[in-house]
């Protein structure tokens, strides 16, 4: 089955672990939020990349403007996936909430 937030997380290299069907366990790999965490890290580490290029685009240190909007592009839609995957969380949790038991 092809899952379009797994998918979209495996962009970026290190996002998911590297063999996502095997469950994890809290103590080897951290689980699910453990592997939130490191994405989120890696959206920030993509902004931080992309602020500082801009900075340096707009100082004069660098001359080659599409690595700069190619780093910012990246960065917008690592963040706009970030967004999309929380509001999945959210609503699952609101759903799971409504649930009688």
């Amino acid at each position: 089955m092809n899952n379009t937030i797994t998918s979209g997380l495996a962009v970026f290299p290190g996002t998911l672990p590297t063999n996502p069907t095997t469950p994890s366990s809290p103590e080897t790999e951290g689980g699910f939020g453990a592997t939130l965490k490191d994405a989120i890290n890696q959206v920030n580490d993509l902004s931080d990349n992309s602020d500082q290029k801009v900075t340096e685009l707009v100082q004069g240190d660098r001359q080659d403007v599409h690595n700069v909007m190619i780093a910012v592009e990246k960065a917008d839609i690592a963040f706009e996936l970030m967004m999309q995957v929380r509001n999945k969380i959210v609503s699952a949790y609101q759903e799971v909430s409504k649930l009688q038991f």
